[in-house]
């Protein structure tokens, strides 16, 4: 991946391009073709994407994380976007796919009553850096995305906290409470079993059903170029057909966040080499684990009415990895946080007050 500036002109103002790669044969540029602001292909530059310097950022409106501090750190060369907001003992917030830390915004000032919140994008994702996917795709590990969130929370002066990831965030939450058990005190992990589980308990319905593991970690630019031919058709399809509902259901605003940042091409190529990372080098990493068990509490909590829980039994999975598991459910689909922010605010509260004292954590 290269990046390379131009000068203005074309009626492009103060462009750059990003030279993708087949990280397979470097040398062969990805042919995207974007018609997005936030990523849009222009002839002259051919096989480059185009973006524009200082791409603005909405935050959501005004009313969308109210009182909290938006900003980025730049931890071991990454640049990491957050938001973080409240006091008392620190919880770190993890978004899925293919959303950001917006997904956060009605449940985060909630939570902030009680506790220090810290909600941020994953590398990849939303405004934080995308870097180079490298051999193995390793700079999109879980591994690789859980070390930037814990250097993320040093900076901001949480030494030990709790976590609660949604989706691919709950896999980087699992990974860091593998790799950083002294620095996490408690795990939420939100509609989810583990992604060992997930790639070893094949079955017909559950191929046809999370079609995405099998179709993002194809070699690129295949998916990148099928999705980016109509990233908001595709993008708003997964919310509605794995969420169980429909777009009028989500926070406008919040919406509007998640088109801009999945409207940036970088974001589609760095999500899919998440997935490819997910069915290799991650999968290596769960093997060394293997019979290793969590020792921190976890809450497992799912969709009472979403796809997971058709086809596994959610508790049992996180009990065959963790002494002490809390389980519970949250009414509606997969994406229960942006709809029953209220609900899931509380179950969580309940489940990360209850092991504060227990944890040796500040409050």
């Amino acid at each position: 991946m290269a990046d390379q500036a131009h000068p203005s002109g074309d009626g492009f103002l103060g462009i750059r391009t990003l030279v993708l790669t087949d990280p397979i044969s470097p040398q062969v540029p990805i042919p995207f073709e974007y018609r997005h602001e936030s990523g849009c292909f222009h002839p002259k530059y051919a096989n480059r994407v185009v973006f524009i310097f200082e791409q603005p950022r909405c935050w959501g409106g005004s009313h969308v994380f109210e009182g909290f501090r938006q900003s980025t750190e730049i931890v071991d060369g990454m640049e990491i976007a957050f938001v973080t907001g409240g006091s008392g003992p620190a919880i770190l917030l993890l978004h899925g796919y293919p959303q950001n830390r917006f997904m956060w915004s009605r449940v985060a000032p909630l939570l902030a009553r009680d506790f220090t919140v810290v909600c941020a994008d994953l590398r990849g994702y939303g405004d934080s850096a995308k870097p180079p996917a490298g051999p193995d795709c390793e700079a999109y590990s879980f591994r690789a995305m859980a070390r930037d969130q814990v250097l993320l929370m040093e900076r901001l002066g949480h030494s030990r906290f709790m976590v609660a990831g949604h989706d691919r965030g709950g896999r980087v939450g699992h990974r860091m409470v593998r790799d950083w058990p002294d620095r996490i005190a408690a795990f939420a992990a939100l509609d989810l079993v583990p992604t060992w589980r997930m790639y070893h308990s094949i079955t017909r319905d559950l191929a046809r059903t999370y079609w995405q593991w099998y179709f993002l970690p194809q070699p690129a630019p295949h998916p990148e170029r099928m999705i980016g031919a109509d990233p908001d058709y595709y993008f708003e399809h997964c919310l509605g057909s794995n969420g169980g509902t429909t777009l009028d259901a989500f926070d406008p605003a919040v919406l509007a966040e998640y088109r801009r940042c999945w409207n940036n091409p970088a974001m589609i190529h760095a999500s899919c080499n998440d997935y490819r990372a997910g069915i290799g080098i991650d999968l290596q990493h769960d093997e060394d684990d293997q019979g290793k068990i969590l020792q921190c509490p976890v809450l497992a909590l799912w969709a009472g009415q979403g796809i997971m829980q058709t086809l596994f039994d959610i508790g049992a999975e996180w009990r065959s990895v963790a002494d002490n598991v809390t389980t519970g459910t949250i009414a509606g689909g997969h994406f229960f946080l942006d709809h029953q922010p209220e609900a899931s605010a509380e179950a969580l509260a309940t489940f990360f007050a209850r092991n504060i004292q227990s944890a040796d954590m500040d409050g």
